[in-house]
This record gives C-alpha cells, structure tokens and sequence, in this order.
C-alpha cells in the first residue's frame, strides 16, 4: 500500500512538473509592441501582445500579421515594457506545456526584451 502511494504520487509530481514547469521550446520574436498591462482578478500578472509580421506597408505599419501573446513574470522585464508599446522589439520566450494562474494567463514566458534601433 505504501509503494502504490508513494508511485502516484512521484508520477503526480512528475507530471505537474513536465505540464507546468519544463520549458517545451526558447527562442526570441520580433514585432510591435502593441499591448501591454497588469491585469487579474485573484492573482495580478504581467500580460502582452505583440503584432508579428514579415511584410510592411507605408510609414513602417505591418500588413500580413499574426498575433503573439505571452506573459512575464519578471518585474524588471515587465516594467522596460510598460514603457515599449508601440515600438518593435525583440523578446526571448520560454513556453511551458501549460499555464499556471499566478505566472500568468499564456502558456509563453518573456524573460527578456530588447528595442529595435
């Protein structure tokens, strides 16, 4: 009876760990920094938006887009972007295979940022 507990509940942990803690996949992503805010009703956290796009149009406005949405858990990385919104910059990404409530609503994790020139 011991053994079958202490098995569950090492898979449980271990599972919780790969769903909410493992990084899936890092990278970076370019594009406009079109929304940023601190948002949440029991646990406030950090929430963005940015515009990807390869093909832009006059005075520098992107064209065909998609949409990127991640969160930051950082506070020095989410105070540099409260003051970013509507420039490009680049972020570096960390996505989990799920999110966590108090980490933030996406599954996207930004630890870093940096301005376009």
């Amino acid at each position: 009876m011991g053994y079958a507990f202490l098995g569950i509940l090492l898979t449980l942990a271990g599972f919780i760990y790969w769903k909410y803690y493992y990084t899936y996949s890092s990278g970076n992503r370019y594009g406009l920094l079109q929304k940023f805010s601190h948002k949440g009703n029991l646990f406030k956290t950090y929430e963005g938006e940015m515009i990807l796009s390869s093909v832009r149009g006059n005075y520098n406005v992107p064209l065909a887009s998609e949409k990127f949405f991640f969160s930051v858990s950082d506070q020095n990385v989410a105070g540099q972007l409260m003051n970013m919104q509507g420039k490009f910059v680049t972020v570096h990404y960390k996505e989990k295979n799920g999110a966590v409530s108090w980490r933030g609503d996406t599954k996207y994790i930004v630890d870093s940022v940096k301005v376009d020139q």
